[in-house]
């Protein structure tokens, strides 16, 4: 497939929208939610040792390439990735692929992607794109939470690739080298929506799943006794977490929804599963509203209710249980 041939599509989220316009170029034509639910990427995880500024990481999916490495492993997708020691063997490769006709998927850093806004740069490193093109010094970009291809410079683009700190992409460049002749999706699909529920449900750690969404509702309320600056950053950090960092929190759960409503259609018409995606968007429903709680405690002038945030995210918490213990429901 020539990549004068691809074709940029608008995603939720990098990771799964990379994936989704890389194996419908290839061949597979899989929606970025068949390929977020397929990799089994839903999850959550509080992580108060991993600071991310300063604070903890909140996290609302799986880690940074589990999407990349579980869609191989659960539809038998050979794929390559390829990391480099330095900037020039990465620039090389980059260009060598290119001119053999792939198109590649890289890791990058938002803060240093020129076509990004400056409000909206910020050093996340572990962003996913496509490079499907070079003109002169210039990469030809589909960066899926853009509705439009991007064109972005070499220095930027090799600076983006391979800038350092927490989760340093090192040029990760990836690309599929063995597509499956046949793709059965009804046994992966039962798999993995089981594997789902059951990690939410019965993780036995404190800071992933069901219980990390009850850690971090505990960690709020000890912000009460904490210095109020702090506590208002934390609270923003949350949201930010959420709604910005990737799809963020309500995102992926309206995202899994939609897996849950086509694998039904898959499984000829499951009413199991059509429930189970009801509840799902009703659970996305109450992270916004969650967000949208902080967001007002942090500017209103009155004393921050933490109770009232930390119950919320407890009711987040019953409520997401439901939704895994219909999806276990599926035979």
């Amino acid at each position: 497939m020539s990549a004068n041939n691809f074709e940029h599509t608008h995603s939720a989220h990098c990771e799964s929208g990379v994936m989704s316009s890389m194996l419908r170029h290839y061949g597979i034509n899989l929606s970025e939610a068949m390929v977020f639910g397929l990799s089994g990427a839903l999850t959550f995880a509080y992580l108060p040792f991993v600071k991310i500024g300063g604070m903890p990481l909140v996290a609302y999916r799986s880690l940074p390439k589990s999407i990349i490495k579980k869609i191989q492993k659960n539809l038998g997708v050979k794929m390559k990735l390829e990391t480099f020691s330095s900037k020039e063997k990465g620039q090389d490769r980059l260009d060598e692929l290119l001119k053999e006709g792939k198109v590649v998927g890289a890791q990058t850093s938002v803060f240093w992607l020129p076509y990004f806004p400056e409000d909206m740069r910020f050093h996340f490193n572990a962003h996913n794109l496509v490079i499907y093109s070079k003109e002169g010094d210039n990469y030809n970009i589909s960066d899926p939470v853009f509705e439009t291809t991007q064109v972005c410079d070499k220095a930027s683009l090799t600076k983006a690739r391979f800038t350092k700190g927490l989760m340093a992409p090192k040029g990760l460049l990836y690309y599929p080298i063995e597509m499956p002749k046949e793709l059965d999706l009804k046994p992966v699909l039962k798999k993995n929506i089981k594997k789902t529920a059951k990690a939410m449900l019965k993780t036995p750690v404190p800071i992933s799943g069901l219980k990390g969404i009850k850690s971090l509702a505990k960690s709020i309320l000890k912000l009460k006794a904490k210095d109020k600056r702090y506590a208002k950053l934390y609270l923003g950090h949350i949201v930010r977490m959420q709604e910005e960092i990737g799809t963020g929190g309500a995102g992926f759960r309206y995202l899994y929804a939609s897996f849950l409503q086509e694998a039904s259609e898959v499984l000829d018409g499951n009413d199991v599963l059509k429930e189970a995606s009801k509840l799902m968007l009703e659970v996305g429903d109450k992270w916004r509203e969650f967000a949208l709680m902080i967001a007002k405690s942090i500017k209103s002038k009155k004393e921050i209710d933490y109770k009232a945030i930390s119950d919320k995210l407890l009711e987040i918490a019953d409520d997401e249980a439901i939704v895994y213990k219909k999806m276990l429901e599926l035979k």
